[in-house]
C-alpha cells in the first residue's frame, strides 16, 4: 500500500487549501472542498475493507453509492490543512444504499466531514449529469464577490452581464453566467437543494451575503472559475463608484465568443 500523505490527492487539497487561505478566501473555519477520487487511485493508497466510521446522511445519496471522496473536515481552519492533513480533512466513501458514508482515512481526531456535505454531494449528483466529468466542488468567501452581493442587483441576468463586462477573459471563462441565490440558512438541505437546481447549467452559484459555490473537473479548473469571478468582483467594487466612460459592449462580447467558440447563455446578449 502507498503512503496516503504522497497521494497527488491529497497534495492538491493542501496545497490549494493553503492558497485558498493566503487569498483571504476562508477565514477562520469558513469554507469547504470535495473531490471525486478516481477509484483506482484511491485504492491505491487505502484499503477500502478497512473502515474507521460509518455515518448516516439524511438524504438520498445513491446516485454516489461506491465512489470515493475527498473531504475538507467541518470547524477546521485550512491554514492548517498542509500542516495535518489527516485532523482537517479525510476519505470518505457513500454506502451503497446512499443513506451513510464509511471514513476510510482522516478525521483523526473524531471529526467529521464538513456541515455542507449534503449539499456537496447534491451538487456532485447535478453536476455529472451535466457532465460525466466533473469532480470538483469548491465552497468560499472572496472578499469581492461577497462585498458585490450587497450592492449589485441580485438579478442573474444583471449579475451576469456586469462580471462579463469587468474583464475580456469572463464570458471566456464563464459563458452560461452565474447562478444567484438569496441569503439562506447554510449548512442545509435546503440550501443544497436550492444550489443543486442552479448547478445543472451554471458551474458557479453566489449565495448572498455568504460566498460562492464553484465546479470543475479539476482542483484548478474550479479555482480558477472562482478566481476570475472574484476579480471581476474585484474591477466592479473598485470602479462603481466612478463614472464610467467605457465598457465592453455586447456586439464586443458576441465577438469574443465567435472568437473562441463559445455560446454565451441564450438571451444575455442583445445583437
Amino acid at each position: 500500500m502507498n503512503n496516503i500523505f504522497e497521494a497527488p490527492f491529497v497534495k492538491e487539497m493542501c496545497d490549494t487549501t493553503a492558497n485558498m487561505y493566503r487569498l483571504g478566501w476562508d477565514e477562520r473555519n469558513g469554507g469547504n472542498i470535495s473531490y471525486l477520487l478516481d477509484p483506482a487511485m484511491a485504492e491505491a493508497y487505502l484499503d477500502p475493507k478497512t473502515v474507521l466510521r460509518t455515518l448516516p446522511l439524511d438524504f438520498d445519496a445513491s446516485p454516489l453509492a461506491g465512489r470515493y471522496l475527498i473531504v475538507t473536515a467541518t470547524g477546521k481552519y485550512f491554514k492548517n490543512v498542509a500542516g495535518c492533513p489527516q485532523n482537517n480533512m479525510g476519505v470518505i466513501r457513500i454506502r451503497p444504499d446512499g443513506k451513510a458514508y464509511d471514513i476510510l482515512w482522516g478525521f483523526a481526531d473524531g471529526s467529521r466531514p464538513t456541515s455542507e456535505l449534503p449539499t456537496h454531494l447534491m451538487n456532485h449528483i447535478a453536476r455529472l449529469k451535466a457532465d460525466p466529468e466533473h469532480r470538483v466542488v469548491m465552497h468560499c468567501h472572496p472578499l469581492n464577490i461577497l462585498a458585490m452581493t450587497y450592492v449589485h442587483d441580485l438579478d442573474e441576468k444583471a449579475f451576469t452581464k456586469t462580471l462579463w463586462r469587468m474583464s475580456t477573459e469572463c464570458i471566456v471563462v464563464f459563458p452560461e453566467g452565474v447562478g444567484v441565490l438569496p441569503w439562506m440558512v447554510c449548512g442545509n438541505d435546503a440550501i443544497g437543494e436550492a444550489t443543486a437546481k442552479k448547478i445543472k447549467d451554471h458551474r458557479v452559484v453566489l449565495w448572498a451575503a455568504h460566498g460562492i459555490f464553484g465546479t470543475g473537473e479539476t482542483m484548478d479548473e474550479a479555482f480558477g472559475l472562482i478566481e476570475t469571478v472574484e476579480k471581476a468582483a474585484q474591477v466592479f467594487m473598485t470602479i462603481g463608484q466612478m463614472p464610467i466612460r467605457q465598457s465592453i459592449t455586447d456586439p464586443q462580447l458576441a465577438d469574443l465568443c465567435h472568437a473562441f467558440k463559445i455560446q454565451p447563455r441564450a438571451g444575455y446578449l442583445n445583437v
